[in-house]
């Protein structure tokens, strides 16, 4: 492979949750060792769900999905990611349960992603946003509404504009100061593509974190999601799409947001219009006069596998095409940096 970088070049740091934090980290991994992954933590649905609740841990799955993403071990990997099918487990990735079981013997999450990044030969680094024990909160203030819980707040239909709600974390969490030194260091930062409401928001809207993001040197993408989020985001464009990370983060931070203009063929449409999914519009007017610059790409992936998880999670089977999006992010921080 014909790297534009030598490897540990360039510090990126990846913003996100689980899955689309995975996608692009499987191929960041291969232009850099220099990466870290900041993990969203208000995950409470599936397996995660169950342990954090039993328990009263933090949430490990997002950040077992970092680990895998950025392990050097396959078949360690494999063991992460591997789920079980029946009895008391049913639905459990053992990556959740050992990091679980290392929290409770280290009795410190930070401890427990040390010792599995060991396990896994992780190049890079795992970041919690936050290391306090937090739950989502969507309100809409002008109609006395409030959704509480990722979970719930993943699963509904909004009957209001999410532009004009606002979202927060209980208790007020610190961000973990890893993080900020994360953003304050990288050469790059890109945040990943996810959910709006509940993968990306409730990482930005912790304090400390758009104050980094608006004062690191490091240049600033985003990758827009592939497809709107039916109930939450139907009809929204790339722009909007930006629109709402600015938001949460609470300034204009980004250099750039990279978007797909590839149209599947009609058998991947059909699948796509089974999960009732639908390209994000491109708004090339809007994204013309952006403060940002907004460069285009072909993305679209392999869809994802369904699995059994503990209890009914709403994930997208949609998946970007990593290499292709990374390629174009590496040739815009080249010539943006002139390298």
């Amino acid at each position: 492979m014909n790297e534009p970088f030598a490897k540990e070049d360039i510090k990126i740091a990846v913003i996100g949750g689980g899955t689309g934090s995975f996608t692009l980290l499987s191929s960041i991994k291969n232009y850099t060792k220099q990466v870290a992954a900041i993990v969203n933590m208000v995950d409470d649905g599936g397996s995660t769900g169950v342990l954090r609740d039993e328990l009263g841990v933090l949430p490990p799955g997002d950040v077992r999905q970092c680990l895998v993403a950025l392990s050097d071990s396959p078949k360690v990997r494999d063991l992460f990611d591997y789920r079980f099918e029946e009895g008391t487990f049913n639905g459990h990735s053992f990556g959740n349960i050992l990091l679980t079981a290392l929290e409770k013997v280290t009795g410190s999450f930070t401890e427990a992603v040390a010792t599995a990044s060991e396990i896994l030969r992780v190049n890079g680094m795992v970041i919690p946003a936050t290391l306090d024990d937090v739950r989502l909160k969507m309100e809409w203030p002008d109609v006395s509404l409030m959704l509480k819980g990722e979970r719930v707040i993943d699963a509904n239909y909004f009957s209001h504009d999410p532009r004009r709600a606002h979202l927060s974390l209980t208790p007020n969490p610190v961000a973990n100061p890893m993080a900020i030194a994360a953003i304050n260091q990288a050469d790059l930062v890109v945040i990943a593509p996810g959910d709006l409401y509940t993968s990306l928001g409730p990482l930005l809207v912790i304090d400390g974190i758009g104050d980094a993001l608006r004062n690191t040197s490091a240049l600033k993408l985003y990758v827009s999601n592939l497809v709107t989020k039916d109930g939450q985001t139907s009809g929204f464009t790339v722009s909007d799409h930006a629109g709402e990370i600015e938001r949460f983060a609470g300034n204009e931070f980004l250099d750039y947001v990279i978007y797909n203009e590839q149209i599947p063929d009609a058998k991947i449409a059909a699948r796509y219009k089974a999960e009732k999914a639908y390209l994000t519009k491109i708004d090339k007017t809007v994204l013309k006069d952006a403060h940002y610059k907004a460069v285009a790409g072909r993305f679209l992936g392999e869809m994802g596998r369904a699995h059994k998880d503990v209890l009914p999670v709403t994930r997208s089977l949609i998946r970007h095409d990593a290499a292709a999006v990374v390629r174009l992010i590496m040739e815009i921080y080249g010539r943006d940096r002139k390298i």
